[in-house]
């Protein structure tokens, strides 16, 4: 088990596929699924290779969903090997990608190799997502994929997500929901003028600043059982000439909000332009929703995970809902329970990106129990 999954991997993880070029990943991934019985289907859109394959004609649907994309890999000179050439050292594997998250993608074709030999007329369906735009814009990636499996009327039961999802081990702690995210850009105008002559002039800095203050302080809500506090927070401000003495025409502001399902955007939408409009202020804002919230609750898909976790590790895993946004956001609205369940995610995104080379095994071990669980 061990040299297939830790082979696969290396080869995943030798080609320099940074979003959203696949760079013949998926094309890998087929020449392991087709053998064993998948039906292979590529979907182009745009510059985004996708790939939907499918084992079986019946329900229940238990689909794979991961990303053959990588983060840039930064400065060379300071990854201690090179991001595209895998290097095991003192027990860890070193590659871009190798946690996020192409050798849970490995894990995922190896568990099936194994569970098909030993079931092959198991139940239901098993297929793959794949998408080259996870890490990019997300806009030609898994929503269309789902979109054009819901012209067909193809539906997934169960999605497991292959993102590093584990803090210490894996195993220990499995995402079962996530918080939606609304994007904001607020231009706030005003007057330019000399700062000798501020009555000539409306600084738009110091008109949004007690809007920002206000901002900063509402609680939106409490949370629940499933989600901490919806929480607000400025990225970026941009404003003046770069001249000292110039008050400038306008300031330009980013913001995020995680919100939990106590909320929904609009909600959040309504309650912020009416308090921009209590300040009295002269704007304009952009929205952006990148995801909605999601939760699944304990129910076959995450049952099946919690005990194949505790099968093969000893580990009680946690439910959380921590954490950024996934392509589980795509995938959940269509009434398909959702899971992530991957690698440790420490250095995700970061240099020298890496993954202990026994938990590969520990993961596609998990893998497999989980399909053994639900289509055995």
């Amino acid at each position: 088990m061990s040299s297939d999954s830790l082979k696969l991997a290396i080869e995943l993880l030798s080609i320099d596929s940074v979003t959203p070029d696949d760079k013949g990943c998926q094309q890998l991934i087929c020449e392991h699924l087709t053998p064993l019985g998948f039906s292979c289907e590529v979907m182009q859109f745009g510059e985004v290779t996708n790939l939907w394959a499918r084992r079986g004609t019946t329900a229940p649907v238990l689909a794979f969903a991961g990303h053959t994309d990588v983060v840039p890999t930064g400065p060379l000179s300071k990854w201690i090997s090179h991001p595209f050439k895998p290097e095991i050292r003192d027990g860890y594997l070193y590659a871009r990608g190798a946690a996020d998250m192409k050798s849970s993608i490995a894990c995922m074709i190896t568990a099936c190799e194994r569970f098909i030999q030993q079931y092959p007329e198991h139940q239901g369906s098993i297929a793959f997502l794949i998408t080259s735009d996870e890490e990019g814009p997300a806009l030609d990636g898994t929503v269309k994929v789902i979109e054009t499996l819901q012209q067909r009327n193809e539906k997934i039961d169960w999605a497991l997500v292959g993102e590093p999802s584990s803090i210490d081990t894996v195993g220990d702690v499995i995402k079962n929901g996530r918080r939606g995210s609304l994007g904001a850009r607020l231009t706030v105008k005003g007057v330019q003028g000399h700062v000798a002559y501020p009555h000539l002039a409306e600084n738009p800095i110091h008109k949004a600043a007690p809007a920002l203050a206000e901002l900063a302080a509402t609680e939106w809500d409490q949370g629940n059982e499933f989600f901490p506090a919806t929480s607000f927070q400025i990225s970026n401000i941009n404003a003046g000439t770069g001249a000292t003495n110039v008050i400038p025409g306008e300031v330009i502001i980013d913001f995020n909000l995680r919100y939990s399902t106590c909320l929904n955007a609009e909600m959040i939408q309504q309650r912020i332009q009416a308090l921009l409009d209590g300040h009295h202020l002269n704007y304009e804002i952009e929205w952006t929703l990148s995801g909605l919230p999601f939760i699944t609750e304990k129910g076959a898909l995450v049952e099946a995970a919690l005990k194949a976790i505790k099968s093969v590790t000893g580990i009680s895993s946690e439910l959380s809902t921590s954490g950024g946004t996934s392509d589980g956001r795509f995938i959940a609205p269509t009434g398909t329970q959702v899971v992530e369940l991957g690698p440790v995610n420490e250095s995700i995104h970061k240099l020298n990106e890496n993954i202990k080379v026994d938990e590969i095994d520990s993961l596609s071990a998990i893998y497999e129990n989980i399909l053994k669980n639900l289509l055995s």
